[in-house]
């Protein structure tokens, strides 16, 4: 008998099986503290991303693009070789990440370990969460509020190398010039968060370009819980001027703004939408 023979004599282990066999693997390894690093796979609309933790958070974010195989070569080389898939341990993580997809969440909680990033790289890193849900950052942004503002190159080196990648949202920096750039995903998935954010935002979300930083919503008119009347705060002591009675036969007065429209349609009893107001009983 030849030992190619010794091997077709074994008997076939079925996938239950080895599931099993796989899981009290990693039960043990946990129970004796051996598990450095645990990962899993997530199906996402930007393919398959491979997801990896330690015991201080997420580690690495890759997509297939990266090569899964060298990127969990390169997690057992630079973190710690005692790497195992265990899914369990990442289903906070998945879990988010699968509500970002969903359009139901726009920040995440989950905890980060940024140890493979250095120097620069992590300052860069520490900074990009400060972007705005679908809101977008020049690289030159980035860097001086890094405070280094000549290190444009560099902060495209530092998205480039992000190894986490839609969780630190580097897929929110563009060229000064309005261009996309590049991305570790590609450019495809670049274009497909930025139009997933952008799609899930409000209308009235206002995006603008700041040179000396980061992008900033345009505030808009706080509104009273009482009344609804644009220029008072929640929290604010002063009422508001009351308008006309409704009961002595008249409309509704429009805002004295310049922009203000004309007052009410002649037999509605309706001031325009644009410029609400109250009558003095409180009723609209």
């Amino acid at each position: 008998m030849n030992e190619r023979d010794l091997f077709v004599t074994l008997p076939t282990i079925d996938e239950a099986v080895s599931r099993r066999l796989h899981q009290r693997l990693v039960d043990a390894s946990n129970a004796a503290g051996l598990l450095d690093v645990a990962y899993r796979t997530i199906e996402t609309p930007v393919g398959t991303l491979l997801l990896a933790a330690t015991a201080k958070g997420l580690v690495r974010v890759a997509y297939a693009s990266e090569d899964h195989d060298l990127v969990l070569e390169r997690l057992a080389r630079d973190v710690s070789p005692r790497i195992l898939r265990a899914p369990a341990r990442l289903d906070g993580v998945a879990r988010e990440i699968e509500e970002y997809f969903a359009r139901r969440r726009s920040t995440f909680d989950v905890p980060l370990d940024l140890q493979l990033s250095h120097g620069f790289h992590r300052t860069v890193l520490s900074h990009l969460p400060k972007i705005g849900y679908a809101k977008t950052a020049s690289y030159a942004a980035v860097a001086k509020a890094a405070g280094h503002p000549k290190a444009v190159r560099a902060v495209g080196s530092a998205c480039a190398s992000n190894p986490l990648p839609v969780v630190v949202p580097c897929h929110r920096v563009v060229r000064s010039d309005g261009t996309i750039g590049q991305y570790v995903g590609g450019v495809e998935a670049k274009h497909l968060l930025l139009a997933l954010e952008s799609a899930a935002s409000p209308s009235r979300r206002t995006r603008c370009w700041a040179r000396t930083g980061f992008p900033t919503r345009v505030q808009r008119p706080l509104r009273t819980r009482a009344t609804g009347r644009a220029g008072y705060t929640a929290n604010s002591t002063a009422r508001p001027p009351s308008a006309p009675s409704r009961a002595a036969g008249t409309s509704r007065t429009a805002c004295s703004s310049p922009t203000s429209r004309p007052p009410s349609r002649p037999g509605t009893g309706h001031a325009p939408r644009a410029c609400p107001t109250r009558t003095r009983d409180g009723r609209n």
